[in-house]
């Protein structure tokens, strides 16, 4: 009676399929902080793209600055920003020599990730660092008209100045630096995608500076893509586990 038990016990192991004796591995916390938020439905992106703008108005109303469009989708050749640079004039006095002192801040180039900074030494400024994403659908691919701006080509750099200071357009590192040095000690700001990495620094030195570093990323999916049944199968099967206590 033992022996048949056992015989019966071993033909029923042969004839289960093989992932029936499949042992999960628990996967640690370090190997999931890299699959986090990385999984689209195939296909489903139609178009990508980025709008940066940084600018910097003194005490006398002069503004300096610059922004930046990239667009790709299916039908992009070569991706490519497009720079256009802003320069206006104000109508008030000039400016005093800005007279405060920000020392220290040599790491902040190496964050990963997002980094925002703002850092004073004066009086009645504002700054203002955004990043922000806008995921809409379409049945297609928003049209391509013509790139406003400049094309800025690998390792090329694009300048523009006034009473303000001075704003520096520049292609690195896979991406894009935008840096105002301001007149008269006011300070400075950079802002930069690349190498999957958003950073936006300012620095201010003197008074009543109006500072603005924006990007947005702007991502279309595709609205007539598998059916319902289809997205939703994952999630149903998620959702029956909770009657089993999971």
């Amino acid at each position: 009676m033992k022996t048949s038990y056992w015989l019966a016990a071993a033909c029923l192991a042969a004839a289960l399929p093989a992932h029936a004796g499949f042992k999960p591995i628990e996967v640690q916390d370090q190997e999931l902080s890299q699959l986090r938020g990385r999984y689209v439905m195939p296909g489903r992106i139609i178009s990508f793209g980025i709008v940066m703008s940084t600018t910097w108005r003194n005490a006398s109303g002069d503004l300096i600055g610059a922004s930046s469009t990239l667009q790709i989708q299916q039908s992009t050749i070569k991706p490519q920003f497009y720079v256009t640079t802003i320069n206006q004039t104000g109508n008030g006095s000039t400016p005093a020599q800005g007279t405060g002192n920000v020392i220290g801040g040599s790491g902040l180039g190496t964050g990963q990730g997002v980094t925002q900074v703002v850092r004073a030494a004066g009086d009645g400024n504002s700054a203002y660092n955004n990043v922000s994403i806008n995921v809409s659908e379409a049945n297609q691919a928003p049209t391509q008209g013509i790139s406003p701006g400049q094309a800025l080509v690998n390792g090329q750099t694009i300048t523009s100045s006034n009473a303000a200071g001075s704003v520096t357009v520049s292609a690195l590192n896979s991406g894009i630096q935008m840096a105002i040095q301001a007149n008269a000690n006011q300070g400075n700001t950079l802002q930069q995608v690349a190498q999957g990495n958003v950073l936006q620094n300012t620095r201010l030195l003197g008074n009543s500076n109006l500072v603005n570093n924006l990007t947005q990323l702007n991502v279309v999916l595709q609205n007539n893509g598998p059916s319902t049944g289809a997205l939703d199968c994952n999630l149903t099967t998620l959702n029956g586990l909770r009657n089993l206590k999971f």
